[in-house]
């Protein structure tokens, strides 16, 4: 009866060896085709990289040859508003040696407009020169709402 577990035992380290050897050429022929793949792709992404970038670079010069004269155009134009209404807008702060009793009054105008100053609705010039006060100052007040305030403009 010893033979038969002799002859069973061998039969399994037989089939064993086997399916290890079977394992091992699988996995050697998946590490080969998995090299092979990527090689591959490489040698893909190299040929589409030389055919592709080239294009890419004369598009992009072909972009900046068309969109610079225009961009230089647009900038010229923006430049010449800018200094065709900065007369306009050009805003001029009161002075402590200019108008002085202009400081802080909330009716300053302070604009040029064709090179003339206008300093208020009230005094286009400014009050009279020597003059200490101005009766139509009102003084700039800064306020912020309450938190009462605040809450009815949230429940609106």
């Amino acid at each position: 009866m010893e033979g038969w577990q002799d002859d069973w035992s061998k039969a399994l380290e037989t089939v064993a060896n086997e399916f290890e050897q079977f394992f091992q050429n699988v996995g050697r022929e998946i590490s080969e085709f998995t090299d092979n793949l990527i090689e591959f792709s490489e040698e893909i992404a190299d040929e589409m990289e030389q055919a592709i970038i080239p294009k890419l670079d004369q598009i992009d010069y072909q972009m900046t040859e068309w969109l610079d004269p225009l961009l230089q155009a647009i900038l010229g134009v923006e430049a010449t508003i800018d200094r065709a209404v900065e007369p306009v807008t050009h805003t001029v702060e009161p002075w402590l040696n200019q108008h002085p009793v202009c400081i802080g009054c909330r009716h300053y105008h302070g604009q040029m407009y064709s090179g003339n100053l206008l300093i208020c609705a009230m005094h286009p010039y400014g009050v009279d020169e020597g003059a200490e006060t101005c009766s139509d100052k009102e003084l700039v007040s800064w306020s912020f709402p309450s938190a009462n305030q605040h809450d009815s403009f949230d429940q609106n």
